[in-house]
């Protein structure tokens, strides 16, 4: 019995630790930040990619694609919801794995995305069906009767009696409620009034590629946002506009300058906040990390910017906030104390080197458990870093006064393209005693895709900047 019990414990330790931080009730989020890891209600990492959201009354229901980080296998599509965009809170597992056929185990479901039928009141699910081998590739269809679920899977998407055999995928939803699938390359597809099978095809492919399709309406003009073909890689996403779904579309270039790959993102959707004095458009983007794809895969958030009909996403921003009611987006400064890499008061174990980037300071190292700690009080910290083509997994741990590990994150640190970003932040804690640890995992993202090119980093660095810290 006392063995029963043990493996249990052991079980559930395993289970927590999966997650790559210990369940705990965290503080308020005061912003949007992106590119960092999000904490529930629980102190579990939220797990929702290749997402949409839905608002229903006074939430908003955030759905994506649950992951682990052994396997790309399917594992559920998680709802959360949230009152302020924020803070989320887990609602469900909207679908979890089927015991067995095209949602089973071993199976792929991907880039989930839900709409709320105007005409039944229904919610309806989408999503790319397939194998781990991307072979038995349709566009599937789950339905439920309350927006969390539990949604009943249904099979694949019909055209004509056959199913949409396409990969990535999304879903659009027009001022008069009809309901629209979009397939890659830019295709169009007109939704039954039901939602539960095409009726038309509205657009044919506009171009080659065009992943992650993802489209919006401002005013008499639709803009649809597309990505390249570099499997996990992110790139420099771009842009179609027209006055009818059915086109002509014309090219209107990079959502984001040129080289930045759209802030390190891939599109996945694009929420329309409606306030009393503005809209604000938010751009839903995924920072993917092959293969830690459940503790290290971000999110980057952003508000889309308007010049007559082009868009952009100028700058990056760290953190911003928009007010609900108004409707209006304003950057948020990060106001805290600041500790530098040379700081008397880090702790160095392990070869690092000391050296500058744009005339910042950093230090680095790629020695397998080299680390970095420092002991704070305060009620919070963070860490800014230079995301590099060399860089690879970081795990953070924080502990607190008695040695407890309260939070264990590994932290993504690659990018193709260089860039200074705040890549940790810990949620707000009791104002106390902490030790902060940074240290070498000695694993990179790496991949390949269909045709066995190779992508992800070069090497297994980390490199700090900075920390911060609100006392």
């Amino acid at each position: 019995m006392k063995e029963h019990r043990l493996t249990i414990v052991i079980f559930v330790f395993l289970l927590l630790q999966s997650a790559n931080v210990f369940a705990q009730p965290v503080g308020k989020t005061d912003a949007i930040y992106s590119g960092l890891p999000w904490y529930d209600q629980s102190g579990k990492v939220v797990s929702a990619h290749g997402a949409n959201i839905v608002q229903e009354n006074s939430k908003f229901y955030l759905f994506g694609e649950a992951h682990s980080d052994t396997s790309n296998a399917f594992a559920g599509f998680n709802c959360y919801s949230s009152k302020d965009l924020y803070n989320w809170k887990f609602e469900s597992i909207a679908l979890p794995v089927q015991k067995w056929g095209k949602l089973g185990p071993n199976r792929v479901g991907e880039r989930v995305k839900v709409m709320k039928n105007p005409f039944s009141g229904e919610f309806v699910m989408f999503m790319h069906v397939d194998t781990l081998g991307y072979k038995d590739q349709f566009v599937g269809y789950a339905t439920a009767k309350n927006i969390a679920g539990p949604y009943q899977f249904k099979g694949p998407l019909l055209f004509k009696g056959k199913p949409i055999k396409k990969w990535d995928m999304g879903t659009f939803q027009d001022d008069d409620g009809t309901g629209y699938l979009l397939t890659h390359g830019g295709m169009i597809h007109q939704l039954s009034k039901d939602y539960k099978s095409i009726i038309a095809e509205i657009n044919p492919a506009i171009t080659t590629g065009f992943e992650s399709p993802t489209l919006f309406r401002k005013n008499n003009t639709y803009y649809f946002i597309g990505s390249h073909l570099t499997s996990w890689e992110k790139n420099d996403n771009y842009y179609y506009t027209a006055t009818s779904l059915s086109g002509p579309w014309t090219a209107g270039g990079l959502l984001a300058p040129k080289d930045k790959l759209t802030w390190n993102s891939q599109a996945t959707f694009v929420l329309k906040i409606r306030g009393t004095k503005d809209t604000t458009f938010m751009f839903m983007g995924d920072r993917w990390s092959f293969p830690k794809q459940l503790s290290s895969t971000t999110y980057v958030w952003q508000p889309i910017t308007f010049k007559g009909d082009s868009i952009s996403i100028p700058q990056y921003l760290n953190a911003w906030t928009v007010n609900l009611n108004t409707g209006t987006a304003n950057p948020k400064s990060i106001i805290h104390k600041t500790i530098l890499p040379d700081d008397q008061k880090i702790s160095l174990i392990g070869n690092w080197k000391n050296s500058t980037i744009d005339s910042i300071s950093i230090t680095r190292s790629d020695e397998m458990k080299a680390s970095l700690s420092f002991d704070f009080n305060g009620k919070q910290i963070g860490l800014y870093t230079a995301l590099l083509p060399d860089n690879g997994y970081a795990k953070v741990e924080i502990r607190d006064r008695k040695g407890n590990i309260i939070i264990n994150n590994i932290i993504d640190l690659y990018s193709k393209s260089p860039m200074l970003q705040l890549a940790f932040l810990s949620p707000m804690l009791p104002k106390s005693d902490y030790k902060l640890t940074v240290s070498v995992v000695g694993e990179r993202p790496n991949w390949s895709d269909k045709r066995k090119s190779l992508y992800g980093s070069t090497g297994n660095n980390i490199t700090i900047a900075k920390l911060i810290i609100q006392e």
